[in-house]
């Protein structure tokens, strides 16, 4: 595989409003200089970030910190019982984004509002009666984020300030705009030239990086900085805030570019063919 030349790290946010503080871009090159941020004027919105990665002309690894797909193996349907249930993951973002059409900032709040989907999560004063008791339904690499000593949640569970599901659902109307742009690993097989994206968990770079367990998010330069020597990157520039979102993504771009270089996190050893066209993988578990 020709090596990658930048690594991009996307924070994102499914908050239904234009410009999320949640969402984050930091970019680095190969060698060792510390990732950036890249920062338009007035902030990041999702339609905004879109436009940017179709313009990226470069061999690029982008990494975007939300699930690609939601289960599928344990059930064998991402929604049983809903007989309009896809079949793969980019049949999953086709019927995302259709049912989305008119949610502006590709926002994704008609979906869980549909009356099938709506049975399958836990909402705030809203439990579907599809939800399984306990912490719901987990996809295959999740149960390998937690075999890692990570805290996976559920893609169904839409309650709590850890909860992925919006996030993961407003990705979804971005990747399905992205097919035949930008191949996303595993779905597409990896191509010698051009861009790349991968799902990430920013907490697998921060435990990679030394956080202990308990803790990933990173609020001073101090911090930050350690972190990226043991990810062999150098210093950062001083940001103007030290929020979790920028932190992030900065520390996670240096964990791409060191991730990249390792064959096995290509090819990990739960990863079969079904999965790779279903539910997906996180890039970097095993």
């Amino acid at each position: 595989m020709t090596p990658f030349t930048s690594f991009i790290a996307i924070d994102w946010s499914g908050q239904a409003i234009e410009r999320p503080k949640g969402l984050a871009v930091a970019r680095c090159t190969a060698g060792a200089a510390a990732p950036q941020l890249v920062e338009p004027a007035g902030g990041w919105s999702r339609p905004a970030i879109l436009d940017w990665l179709i313009g990226l002309n470069e061999r690029a690894l982008i990494g975007l910190d939300l699930s690609p797909a939601f289960p599928f193996a344990d059930e064998g349907a991402f929604f049983p019982d809903w007989p309009e249930t896809p079949a793969d993951a980019r049949s999953l973002w086709r019927m995302v984004d259709q049912l989305c059409a008119k949610d502006p900032h590709l926002a994704a709040t008609s979906f869980v509002a549909h009356t099938e989907a709506r049975r399958h999560f836990r909402q705030q004063r809203d439990c579907g009666d599809l939800f399984p008791a306990g912490r719901g339904r987990f996809r295959i690499c999740e149960h390998g984020q937690a075999q890692a000593g990570l805290s996976p949640y559920s893609c169904f569970n839409l309650v709590g300030a850890a909860q992925v599901g919006k996030s993961s659902l407003t990705g979804m109307r971005v990747l399905h705009r992205l097919a035949g742009r930008i191949p996303v690993w595993p779905f597409d097989p990896l191509p010698e030239t051009g861009p790349v994206i991968v799902e990430i968990y920013t907490a697998l770079a921060a435990r990679t990086a030394g956080m202990r367990k308990g803790l990933s998010k990173i609020r001073n330069a101090a911090t930050l900085d350690a972190m990226l020597e043991a990810l062999g990157s150098s210093p950062h520039s001083p940001l103007a805030r030290y929020d979790d979102h920028a932190t992030d993504a900065i520390l996670t771009a240096a964990w791409l570019r060191t991730a990249a270089e390792r064959p096995e996190n290509w090819r990990p050893s739960g990863l079969t063919p079904d999965l790779a066209q279903t539910e997906g993988w996180t890039f970097g578990v095993a």
